[in-house]
C-alpha cells in the first residue's frame, strides 16, 4: 500500500487534470525547494539493472499523474495503477537511443543474456527498474531542479535519498544501479561509501545520454577520435570510466 497515494488519492481523483504544481499535492518544501506528489514509487522487485535519473521534470510528472487518474477511475489496483504510470514517463526517444548503445558497448547485454540493451525497453523490461535520486518531483524557484544546490551538501535533499532511494537499495542488492548524471553518480558513489551497496555494482561514469553531450558519447562509442575531440572534452576520463564500466560488467557475467 502507497503512503502517499493514500495521501493525496483524492487530490488526483478531483482534479480534471491536476496540474504537478498544484498546492494541494505539495508533499514538503525548504526556501526555494518544493517537492510535489507525482507516482513514481512503484518498485520493479525482478529488477536486475536500475537506471538512476535525477528527478522526474514537469512532463515526466504530468504524464504520470494522468495515468494514474485515468487507471485508478478505470477501477484498476492500486499496484497496477502505480506500475502503468511510472511505465508512462519512462526513457524513450533519442536519449533511449544513446543509453542503448553505450550500454551495449560495456557489454550489459552480454551480461544478462540479451540480443540488446534495447530489449530492456521491450520484450525485457521485466529486467528493468527506473528511479530517482529524488524520487518524487522536485523544483526549484518553480523550475525542474537541475542540480544546483548540490544535494549531499543540502540537508533536505539528501534526507530524501536517504528516505527514499536507500529503502529502494535495500530491496534490490544485487541489481546493477546505473546512475545517469553528476548528481545521481555523487548520491550512489556516497552509498557505496556508507556500506549500502556493493561498489562493483554500481556502473558510474557513463556520460549522461542528451544531446548537450554528443562528442562525449561518440568518444565513448569509438565514433570519434582523440585527436578529433574539441578542447572541453577529456579522453582520458572516459577511457578510464569506460574500462572500469566493462570490468564491472564482465565480473557479473553468468
Amino acid at each position: 500500500m502507497s503512503e502517499m497515494l493514500n495521501r493525496f488519492r483524492s487530490t488526483v481523483l478531483n482534479l480534471q487534470s491536476a496540474s504537478v504544481l498544484d498546492q494541494r499535492l505539495l508533499i514538503s518544501q525548504s526556501g526555494d525547494l518544493a517537492t510535489y506528489y507525482s507516482p513514481f514509487e512503484h518498485l520493479n522487485e525482478q529488477a536486475r539493472v536500475v537506471l538512476v535519473g535525477i528527478t522526474p521534470g514537469k512532463f515526466q510528472a504530468q504524464a504520470a499523474l494522468d495515468q494514474l487518474r485515468a487507471c485508478l477511475r478505470e477501477g484498476f489496483s492500486d499496484a497496477d495503477a502505480l506500475r502503468r504510470a511510472k511505465e508512462t514517463a519512462s526513457f524513450s526517444g533519442s536519449m533511449r537511443t544513446a543509453l542503448v548503445e553505450m550500454l551495449d558497448r560495456i557489454g550489459l547485454h552480454v551480461a544478462l543474456g540479451l540480443r540488446s540493451s534495447a530489449d530492456l525497453f521491450g520484450t525485457a523490461r521485466s529486467l528493468v527498474h527506473y528511479t530517482s535520486v529524488l524520487r518524487h518531483p522536485v523544483f526549484a524557484k518553480g523550475e525542474n531542479y537541475a542540480g544546483n544546490p548540490a544535494i549531499l551538501r543540502t540537508p533536505y535533499l539528501k534526507g530524501m535519498t536517504d528516505q527514499w532511494l536507500a529503502d529502494e537499495v535495500r530491496k534490490l542488492p544485487n541489481a546493477l544501479w546505473i546512475p545517469l548524471g553528476k548528481e545521481p553518480t555523487a548520491v550512489m558513489r556516497s552509498f557505496a561509501e556508507r556500506g549500502l551497496i556493493e561498489g562493483d555494482r554500481v556502473l558510474d561514469g557513463l556520460p549522461h545520454p542528451s544531446g548537450a553531450n554528443a562528442e562525449r558519447i561518440a568518444y565513448f562509442l569509438g565514433r570519434k577520435q582523440r585527436g578529433q575531440l574539441s578542447s572541453k572534452t577529456r579522453a582520458e576520463s572516459i577511457d578510464s570510466a569506460r574500462d572500469v564500466l566493462i570490468r564491472k560488467v564482465s565480473g557479473v557475467r553468468g
